[in-house]
């Protein structure tokens, strides 16, 4: 294979973990906030109300 698609193969990589990672936390972060847990049990009840 050519040296520049090998280049930009690594570059890929090691930007695209990294990128995934962040992306990752981030969610994380967004949905175990202590601000957000109201609105996330309300939705998880939504299948076992009686309306």
């Amino acid at each position: 294979m050519s040296e520049g698609y090998t280049t930009v193969a690594s570059f890929a990589q090691t930007w695209g973990l990294i990128y995934f990672v962040v992306l990752f936390l981030g969610v994380l972060f967004y949905a175990l906030r202590p601000k957000n847990r109201r609105r996330f049990e309300d939705a998880a009840n939504i299948p076992l109300r009686e309306d």
